[in-house]
Formats: C-alpha cells, sequence, structure tokens
C-alpha cells in the first residue's frame, strides 16, 4: 500500500479516530462511521465543552456557546409553547445572524424541518416556498420581508428585530434536557433549495445523519490529506512555520442558506470550538478586509468572486491579513489564476488551500482536493471522499471507463432523503439503489481524480449561486413581445459565470432594460441577466427541435 492508503486504513480501520463500518441505511448497506452522534441536539448538547469560549459574533453582539446553547434550549421551548413539534417546518428567511443559527438548532431539535429560503428570492420565489414546504412559523427579519413583500404572508411570522427577545424570553430557563422529542438518525432536518430543472426551486432534503455526516466525513477526510502530506514531506524543523491559533476564527461570508453556509461553516465550525463572525450588508471588501485585521479571522471561503474582490482591492495592502491560514473554495471550481492569487495574497494560508465538490443533493463532500495535490491538479476536484461512491454514466446509466466523460452519479449513507413534496424529481435524480444522478459531466483520470466539465452542463454558476437558464427562459417566454428564448453562462475572470440570453423579438417593442426588468418582477437579482443579445432570426434547433444553444456561444 501507497502512503495515502496506510494513513487511511490506519484512520478508519477498526480502533481508528474515524473508524468505519458498514450499516443498512434507508434499505441499503453503506458505510458509516462507528462513533458518531446521532442527532443535531446531541450536537448542540456537546458544545457545552467549549464553555465561554465566543461562537457568534455579528457587531456588537458576541455569544459564547454556553449562551448559544441556553439560547437554542430556550427558543426550543418557545417553539413548542406556540404548537410547533416533530415534522413540522419552520422557515427561515433572514440574513446571516446569530438568530439564524439559534433558530436552526432549536428547530431540529424538537424535530421540525427548516426551510431555509434564499434570501435573495423575490415575492414570487417566497410564496412559491411557503406553498410547497407549508411552514408553521417563518422567522425572518425585517429587510427581507419589505423588500419581498411577503409581510402578510398566512404563515404566523417571528420578525427577528421586533419579536425575538420576547420569544426568546418565553423559553428562559428551559434545557436541552427538558425536550422530550425521540429524533431519529434518519429524520429530515432542512430543506435547502436548489435552481429548478423545471422553472421552479426543489427542496433538497438534508437529515440529521447527513448533517452530522458532513462535519465527521470533512474532518476526516482532511485528516487523511494532511497526515499523508506530513509523511510525504516531513517539514522542516526551523521555526518558520506559523504556529496553529489558538481558536480557529472564520469570516462568515456565505449564506447560511447554502451548503457551504450552513454546513460548511455552522456545522464544522460548531464542532471543533471555532469562533464565527459574520457582518451586515452586502459584500463591501474593504469593510471584509477590516474585519479580518480586527477579528484575527483565520479562515473563509473565497466563493464566488469573494476572493479576487478582497486581493484587488486597492486598499489591501494597508490591512493586517497574516492570521489567514485557511482557504477554500466551492460552490464552483475556481480557476488556477484565482487559486494562485489567494496564495500569494495569503501566505500562510498557501499549504491548506482547497476545495470540496458537492451539493445541497449530497449533502455531504463527493470529492475534495487540496495542499500539494492542488497545486500538481488545479483543475480537479479531487479524489472521491471516504465513505462515498461514484460512477460516471452514459445517458443509459451504464458505466463509463476511466478517461470517458459522462454523468457523475454518488451515493452515500448522506445522500438527501428527497426533493421535498415532489416524487417525481426525486424519482429522477435517486434511483432504487439510492445512487443519485448530480446532473453534473466528469470523468475520472487514471489515478483517480475526478474533472468536471461545467460547461458541458446546463447548470450556471454565478458568484456560487445555482441557476438553471430554464427558469429565466420561461420568464422571458412570458412576456408579451418575445418569440423565444435562450439563456446561457458566460465566463466571468471573478463571478465564475454571468447570466447571457438572446432572445428573439415578435415585434421591436421591448430592449434589454425592459426584459431585465420583466424578469427581475419574479427572479432573484443574481438571476438576471447582464448580457443580452437580440437576435434577427430563429434560434438553432436540431431534428428533434430542442436549441442548439453551442451554436449561439461567442
Amino acid at each position: 500500500m501507497g502512503i495515502r492508503e496506510d494513513v487511511i486504513q490506519e484512520l478508519t480501520g477498526s480502533g481508528g479516530l474515524f473508524e468505519l463500518t458498514t450499516e443498512e441505511v434507508l434499505g441499503q448497506q453503506a458505510a458509516v462511521f462507528a462513533s458518531r452522534m446521532r442527532s443535531l441536539r446531541e450536537m448542540v448538547a456537546n458544545t457545552a465543552n467549549f464553555g465561554d469560549r465566543e461562537f457568534l459574533v455579528l457587531e456588537n453582539q458576541r455569544h459564547t456557546f454556553e449562551d448559544f446553547i441556553s439560547q437554542v434550549a430556550a427558543a426550543a421551548a418557545a417553539l413548542q409553547q406556540r404548537g410547533v413539534g416533530h415534522g413540522d417546518r419552520v422557515a427561515i428567511f433572514a440574513a446571516n445572524c446569530p438568530e439564524w443559527v439559534v433558530g436552526f438548532f432549536a428547530a431540529t431539535s424538537i424535530g421540525a424541518i427548516v426551510s431555509a429560503y434564499n434570501g435573495w428570492w423575490t415575492t414570487d420565489e417566497v410564496d412559491y416556498a411557503t406553498e410547497l414546504s407549508d411552514p408553521a412559523l417563518v422567522i425572518a427579519d425585517r429587510a427581507r420581508l419589505e423588500r419581498s413583500g411577503s409581510g402578510n404572508t398566512d404563515a404566523p411570522c417571528l420578525v427577528i428585530e421586533d419579536d425575538w427577545a420576547d420569544f426568546i424570553a418565553t423559553g428562559k430557563g428551559a434545557a436541552l434536557d427538558d425536550i422530550d422529542v425521540t429524533l431519529a438518525e434518519d429524520d429530515p432536518a432542512v430543506i435547502l433549495f436548489t435552481s429548478g430543472t423545471t422553472g421552479r426551486p426543489k427542496g433538497a432534503v438534508g437529515s440529521h445523519r447527513g448533517l452530522i455526516g458532513f462535519v465527521q466525513s470533512t474532518m476526516m477526510n482532511g485528516a487523511v490529506r494532511v497526515f499523508t502530506e506530513l509523511r510525504t514531506n516531513p517539514p522542516s524543523d526551523d521555526g518558520s512555520a506559523p504556529s496553529p491559533p489558538a481558536q480557529a476564527i472564520t469570516l462568515g461570508t456565505s449564506p447560511l442558506f447554502h451548503v457551504s453556509g450552513l454546513y460548511g461553516t455552522t456545522l464544522i465550525n460548531m464542532v471543533t470550538g471555532a469562533k464565527i463572525v459574520y457582518r451586515r450588508g452586502r459584500f463591501d471588501p474593504e469593510a471584509v478586509l477590516q474585519l479580518i485585521q480586527d477579528e484575527g479571522v483565520t479562515a473563509f471561503a473565497a466563493l464566488g468572486s469573494i476572493g479576487s474582490r478582497l486581493v484587488n482591492h486597492p486598499r489591501f495592502d494597508e490591512f493586517d491579513t497574516s492570521s489567514v491560514v485557511n482557504v477554500g473554495f466551492g460552490g464552483a471550481p475556481a480557476s488556477p489564476a484565482v487559486q494562485d492569487l489567494m496564495r500569494q495574497a495569503f501566505p500562510n494560508a498557501a499549504p491548506a488551500v482547497g476545495m470540496g465538490y458537492g451539493s445541497s443533493e449530497s449533502v455531504a463532500v463527493v470529492a475534495t482536493i487540496g495542499g500539494a495535490e492542488y497545486r500538481e491538479r488545479p483543475t480537479s476536484c479531487g479524489r472521491v471522499a471516504i465513505g462515498f461512491e461514484a460512477e460516471i454514466r452514459d445517458p443509459d446509466g451504464q458505466v463509463l471507463p476511466t478517461g470517458q466523460e459522462g454523468d457523475i452519479w454518488c451515493r452515500s449513507a448522506y445522500t438527501m432523503l428527497e426533493y421535498w413534496n415532489d416524487p417525481e424529481a426525486t424519482a429522477a435524480a435517486i434511483d432504487e439503489d439510492r445512487w443519485l444522478n448530480t446532473g453534473d459531466i466528469g470523468r475520472f483520470d487514471d489515478d483517480g481524480y475526478l474533472y468536471i466539465n461545467s460547461r458541458a452542463r446546463d447548470m450556471i454558476l454565478r458568484n456560487a449561486e445555482n441557476i438553471y437558464p430554464i427558469e429565466i427562459e420561461y420568464r422571458l417566454d412570458a412576456h408579451p413581445s418575445v418569440a423565444e428564448s435562450a439563456v446561457f453562462g458566460v465566463d466571468h475572470p471573478e463571478m465564475g459565470q454571468e447570466v447571457k440570453a438572446v432572445v428573439v423579438l415578435n415585434d421591436a417593442a421591448p430592449d434589454p432594460g425592459d426584459l431585465a426588468a420583466w424578469c427581475g418582477e419574479v427572479l432573484a437579482p443574481y438571476k438576471i441577466p447582464t448580457i443580452w443579445e437580440i437576435r434577427p432570426t430563429p434560434l438553432p434547433r436540431n431534428p428533434a427541435g430542442k436549441v442548439v444553444k453551442r451554436e449561439l456561444y461567442s
């Protein structure tokens, strides 16, 4: 065996730190951790080990882990007093803040399911998600309610700025041990919405097992990479390596309604006793640089254009960013140039720069790469994570040999349970053996590294937001002056991709500004095309009538 295989065996074998065993999960045999937490409530309780260490920070709000546990218990009691119970949905529609995190764990601790609304949604999108998930309560901030026009929703609404303090006070003094609700590992915990291939968002349902598995598998795969690199290239003992921080401090820039914000930031930092620092308002590079300096931030996720906007800010060199020792990518592949930009700008983080490939549907990370191997294979998303299976299949479902490109399928104990209230979409995504069709196109090389062909899929990745063109095309085609339309992604150096629309008109009335405003009435701002082409001739189509988008790329 090689060094990596030796490390994996030591960590996952009998008595290992991440010992793996096989159990039946949802009718299929799957690899699981022999020692594991069984619910998110247990995860909250275990943070008592971190005591008065700070956990959640937003401006003058500074909550310790002790505060966090007591607030989760109080909020859970308050939810039960309002009649919220096991299986009920609690929607959260707010910016990143401590109340979002507390509300999430309070709801899941009593067996309720959090419906995580996208903070950019319009009224139409919010109304659709509310109809789909039918929440017993909506926890929202005032800005999103006012902006979306959803203040008059039929569901009871708790406004954070107005109602949160009184809400928590009604459950004051409660303890987690007081919650008399049995939680099963495969109980649903959260609905994360992903742009729909049929024009409407779909709600990927993650279980308690899935979210806890995300944490353990991420930590295990990270340990495998670190120990393998240490044995391959032992560090010199010259005192040049920076000492590890007393407490990791993560910048909470990723939205909590995304995998990267809820799973990758909140869950990981919570289990490891780290601090999460949030900020209000839109992304402001200078304000973020100031926060990195003031708080001594050690880690952040450079999703979308975040990293390059920070580094390219004209005042970047005026701020002390030496505390940063960990920079990660996710949501979309980062170009080799952006990877190198991060390594040069944050030299203390250079050895740890990495990325993970996963989705709301896979829940846990499917493949991961970092450190030296990321430098060697900057266009790969890594080897399949331990505990996962992955295959490349042709359109008929047949497994393809190494090197050939096809559909990426994966399977683990942590895959989403279903698309909420959408059995047809669930059946199309998950087969009878619980294999998930990721919707991505890729290939494996001879060494087992996975490569994704982002151009081969219809989905657009803009600033780490998933956008399905059909949702925009449906809206454009509904305009009385539009005969037909095609939408696709165009490469952008900072945002990854931006949205281009090619439109054929049946009269000359609307201009791109009119069409953008039309889209903006029902679609979130990040979905609105920024590049427009008014085409005088019909769209190119194949014999089956499908638009041939590759002929439109220019």
